[in-house]
């Protein structure tokens, strides 16, 4: 029972409690609650391991490292722990996870007891990701996360649901091919897939370093997305139900770029540093045509949708600056974009419930008939294209600071830095645009003028987001410490590659 009740065990496995109860409900309304108080509950357990964590230790605690089961002399082992990395990530899972659930309480009519029972499963398996410290582990939580997600948009999708879901299916399972295969190089030859285990004895060759990483980052930049491996994103956001596409942008994509921090970087750092150039680039890239393509749009969901794969350039970058800087950026900047743009997609989420269509040119002059909708959207707005004084500001300029200051470092050149600040202008261009075309104006359409303003159960859902969009973006200093110490520890590994 002690090992049961253990803190990591409990916030990983406890919305299994909901599913099991789940099972035996049938009323619509019953199975609503049970998945929300659920959530509630593991958010909380999450509140209490936060009390439990010491930010001045940069190391892992909390730690479960236990014998699991030997196959073909492998030592597999049954091994959780957080640390500054991932706390942070593991907090915004338990967060958005219940809001999400609220999110569904008029959009999702059909098999809810199903729909909440896959929900609160994914939340098992991205917690599971966030913690899991041995390689054979945490591929099983990465893998079982596609499971619940596939059957999310292929069930309560859009009109091209199947389409979706196959392709978000069939780009993560390639990618994760070739991690499996790096797992067991490594974990045969090492003797272990404990990764704290790995990192402590090193001695991975350069040449074998540069494959691994490769194989690795493979998974990573797909999950991401990271440019060119972007194509099954926008689809995936369009035809998701509107509580998918807040968990698919808010968790599953940090799952890749948590990749890189967990694994990449200290496993292979000698690989990190060699490739960094390449990774920067491809980020850079990523910034710069996420922005150009999401001014392009039409649809407000594939607008949003494009945007992350602009603001997770900047993640990415910030991580290959491969110092203190960037790497603190980088974490905040998951978290700022799981808020921002999960906001914007139960934004878009509540004006196609009244609606039932996400073109821009069927909107106008909102601002007249639903003020307190335009408010808070402008809020989010600017919160994504990163203002001053808001929560995306932050982590952007902690970045951009990383990428300058690694410019006669890793990445040898103050260019990535430059273009990235760029993306930043562009962000503006495309969140304004897409502000102007829907409030501002008059009403051009007859079909808008009796819309109903937000209820008081859409206005509950967005103001825990509202708090931390202004929360990060005046006073950082809670979030960046508790990463400090981890981050410290993990850029001091490339003092010494040169």
């Amino acid at each position: 029972m002690d090992f049961i009740l253990q803190p990591l065990n409990l916030v990983t496995f406890f919305p299994l409690v909901g599913v099991l109860v789940l099972l035996f409900v049938k009323k619509d309304s019953a199975a609503r609650w049970i998945s929300l108080v659920t959530a509630l509950i593991t958010f909380g357990i999450s509140l209490w391991m936060l009390t439990l964590f010491n930010q001045s230790n940069g190391g892992l605690q909390l730690e479960i490292n236990q014998h699991w089961f030997s196959f073909a002399g492998w030592d597999i082992r049954y091994a959780l722990g957080i640390d500054g990395l991932s706390i942070l990530l593991v907090l915004l899972t338990t967060f958005l996870t219940p809001i999400a659930i609220l999110s569904t309480w008029h959009a999702v009519e059909e098999r809810v007891r199903d729909f909440q029972l896959f929900f609160l499963l994914l939340e098992v398996g991205m917690v599971g990701v966030f913690l899991a410290q041995d390689l054979f582990l945490f591929y099983i939580f990465w893998e079982f996360t596609l499971i619940p997600m596939y059957f999310l948009i292929g069930i309560w999708g859009g009109e091209k649901r199947m389409y979706a879901a196959i392709k978000f299916f069939l780009y993560t399972m390639a990618g994760s091919i070739l991690m499996l295969l790096a797992i067991l190089w490594l974990g045969i030859q090492q003797g272990t897939f404990h990764v704290p285990t790995l990192v402590a004895m090193g001695g991975i060759s350069p040449y074998y370093q540069h494959w691994l990483f490769l194989a690795f980052a493979a998974a990573f930049a797909i999950k991401v997305p990271m440019w060119p491996l972007h194509s099954w994103l926008p689809d995936a956001h369009v035809q998701a139900p509107t509580a998918g596409s807040v968990i698919l942008a808010g968790v599953l994509l940090k799952m890749g770029t948590y990749g890189f921090l967990r694994f990449n970087l200290p496993l292979f750092p000698a690989a990190a540093e060699r490739l960094a150039p390449f990774m920067a680039t491809l980020a850079v890239i990523g910034i710069l045509y996420g922005a150009a393509v999401s001014f392009s749009q039409t649809d407000v969901k594939k607008l949003v949708a494009y945007s992350s794969i602009s603001h997770l350039g900047f993640v990415v970058l910030g991580m290959f600056a491969l110092n203190e800087q960037g790497i603190a950026g980088a974490i905040l900047q998951m978290v700022n974009h799981g808020i921002s743009t999960g906001a914007l997609f139960l934004i878009v989420g509540f004006i196609y419930e009244r609606r039932h269509t996400r073109e821009l040119d069927q909107f106008g002059g909102l601002w007249k008939v639903m003020p307190v909708y335009a408010v808070l959207t402008l809020i989010v707005s600017l919160s994504s294209m990163g203002l001053p004084g808001l929560n995306g500001f932050v982590g952007e300029f902690t970045i951009l600071l990383g990428a300058w200051g690694a410019g006669n470092g890793p990445l040898g050149s103050y260019l990535y830095a430059a273009l990235a600040a760029l993306g930043v202008i562009l962000a503006a261009v495309y969140m304004l645009f897409m502000f102007q075309k829907m409030f501002l104006g008059p009403v051009t359409n007859k079909k808008n003028e009796g819309l109903a303003d937000l209820s008081r159960r859409e206005i509950l859902i967005l103001i825990p987001l509202l708090v931390f969009i202004f929360w990060i973006g005046l006073y950082p200093k809670p979030f960046f410490g508790l990463i400090g110490a981890s981050v410290e520890s993990l850029a001091a590994m490339f003092s010494v590659v040169h």
